[in-house]
């Protein structure tokens, strides 16, 4: 079966061709490239696998005019090459047999294309494309499940996930990314075999999820983690959200609302993952008074919750720190009115800081009502404080505003040594600045002023 070659026409497939060739090697292009070509998708990796062993890659490689050659994959068969921009990587058939309860596979080379195909988690992955003939080939039928559009495990399903349970989250991130369907025997073992997902590393696990949450269907991937179970071992509070209505009288729960929040944010990790989490903690806060519904403090206690979830997932410290800012103050922006003074904007500025920019965008995401005048009313508010910011950041850089007068001259001024009682002047100080009382080098307002404050502490 012949495929369209554009993707092998990607430099430097025709040179690595043409060396592979010359020694009587095979070279398949693998994997996820030939799902992307026969869907018309563009690809960024170029992943081949050859019957050729890791030495004699690197001495094709460099016949091919590879620019620098890297091995950190060798024990695996894999050897890796730079051609300009693009880096290619090419595996040595192999098969891999995992012991029980064992994550690490022994590995095995020199088998065939069929058997290093039948190693794959999906049908969809498990195609190749011989560089030097175009021929497709697909022992497991997978142009046919692109076809019908279904995630199908390669061989007994069980298996495949049994030997690697981030198979089970990966069948679901393909779904977000490609929008398919599960074949059913595929979905039935991962509901079966969800419980694995607890022995796999919370890394491997979160890297899955901001796959899933980047994708242009994580709505739907989300609610069929919860579907399949998976869910309950990866974000279990995420479950709470479930049938936790927003009101009495609505349709729409928690968990539904925070969808389609997702859905509508921009598709960067950051804002997707605080979407995931803004109203994390509304079913530990719901109340009901006098027939409404109330979450009160739920964005605090949702920061720390959202903080405690992606440590163990043990996500980077600047995603925690950036995310926990934005659950935190999901709200502030969807209260803005134009009686605001501009020192309410840039108090607002400052809190929000270098993810102001993050933070609007999830404000602008958080309105989900079914009533137009609603949703236009909540727009508004968030085009009109962008734009209330745009004419402060125009005057000044508030990231910069300060006290006009530091420490060492409050202390010069007191007559007394460093200690707790500084920085409230300070504070007091930089909120006239913010307010507009002070200029920021009004330092004689600002001495008047201190010297106010220390008269009013009894200082």
């Amino acid at each position: 079966m012949q495929a369209t070659a554009r993707p092998l026409l990607t430099p430097p497939t025709p040179a690595l061709g043409m060396a592979f060739a010359e020694r009587h090697k095979s070279l398949h292009l693998v994997g996820g490239p030939v799902r992307d070509m026969l869907l018309d998708r563009r690809t960024h990796d170029l992943d081949f696998t050859t019957d050729a062993p890791p030495p004699e890659i690197k001495r094709l490689l460099d016949r091919a005019g590879a620019d620098s050659i890297f091995a950190i994959g060798e024990k695996f068969g894999t050897i890796g090459g730079v051609f300009g921009d693009t880096i290619v990587e090419i595996t040595t058939y192999r098969s891999e047999r995992y012991e029980p309860g064992s994550r690490k596979p022994s590995v095995e080379f020199g088998t065939s294309l069929v058997g290093d195909l039948g190693r794959r988690d999906f049908t969809v992955n498990a195609m190749a494309i011989d560089v030097a003939t175009g021929e497709l080939a697909d022992p497991f039928g997978g142009r046919d499940d692109l076809a019908r559009q279904e995630i199908r495990a390669v061989g007994d399903p069980a298996e495949r996930f049994a030997e690697d349970p981030l198979r089970l989250l990966r069948a679901v991130r393909f779904v977000a990314q490609l929008g398919f369907a599960i074949e059913p025997a595929t979905r039935r073992a991962i509901e079966q075999g969800a419980g694995a997902l607890a022995g796999i590393s919370r890394e491997r696990v979160a890297q899955e999820l901001s796959k899933i949450l980047v994708s242009e269907r994580a709505g739907r991937a989300l609610r069929l983690l919860c579907d399949l179970g998976l869910m309950a071992h990866v974000i279990p509070d995420v479950l709470e959200m479930r049938g936790m209505r927003q009101d009495v009288y609505h349709h729409k729960d928690v968990f539904e609302h925070t969808l389609q929040v997702i859905d509508q944010a921009p598709n960067r990790p950051i804002v997707r993952w605080s979407a995931l989490l803004h109203d994390i903690a509304k079913p530990r806060t719901r109340s009901v008074e006098h027939g409404e519904v109330h979450f009160f403090g739920h964005e605090r206690l949702g920061e720390g919750m959202a903080r405690r979830i992606l440590a163990g997932l043990k996500l980077d410290t600047s995603t925690i720190d950036r995310v926990g800012l934005l659950v935190g103050l999901h709200q502030r922006a969807n209260t803005y009115e134009d009686d605001w003074t501009d020192g309410a904007v840039r108090r607002f500025m400052r809190e929000a800081g270098d993810a102001l920019d993050d933070l609007l965008d999830l404000s602008a995401a958080d309105v989900t009502s079914r009533r137009p005048d609603r949703i236009r009313a909540a727009a508004g508010r968030v085009v009109a404080l962008r734009e209330r910011i745009a004419a402060v950041r125009a005057r000044e850089d508030v990231a910069k505003l300060a006290s006009p007068i530091d420490g060492n001259e409050l202390m010069a001024l007191a007559e007394r040594g460093p200690g707790p009682w500084i920085r409230p002047i300070k504070e007091r100080l930089l909120a006239a600045v913010l307010d507009g009382e002070l200029a920021p080098d009004d330092r004689a307002g600002a001495t008047e002023l201190a010297r106010r404050l220390l008269a009013e502490l009894g200082e």
